[in-house]
């Protein structure tokens, strides 16, 4: 059996772009993809603090350090500029895998580490 338990979040950080003219996507800063433990291409799931909409999308790297957080294609007509979300992403566990896991969940401050 697997347990899909959550594996990396990137707690309330504005959204500093929505590009409706893009393939889809999100493009977040590589800084806090790092700390959270994503990786480029993997699935997300994006909550809109500011308005309560919900989302699953995949993840572009951002220039380092620019705290961008850029809604792509669709996802834009949903979540705007200037919105807060929470980003997270999940694995399959086994029930022993679990025991001795820790998700990275990062607080970043204006979209900073």
């Amino acid at each position: 059996m697997f347990l899909t338990i959550l594996k990396s979040k990137i707690h309330r950080v504005r959204v500093t772009q929505a590009n409706l003219d893009y393939i889809g996507s999100i493009t977040i800063d590589e800084d806090l993809m790092d700390a959270a433990r994503i990786v480029s291409g993997e699935k997300v799931s994006v909550v809109d603090n500011t308005n309560g909409a919900r989302l699953e999308t995949y993840v572009i790297p951002g220039k380092r350090g620019s705290g961008v957080i850029c809604m792509n294609g669709a996802a834009a007509h949903l979540i705007h500029e200037g919105d807060v979300v929470i980003i997270m992403a999940y694995a399959l566990m086994t029930p022993d895998e679990v025991k001795d896991f820790r998700p990275a969940v990062i607080f970043p401050e204006n979209n900073r580490l």
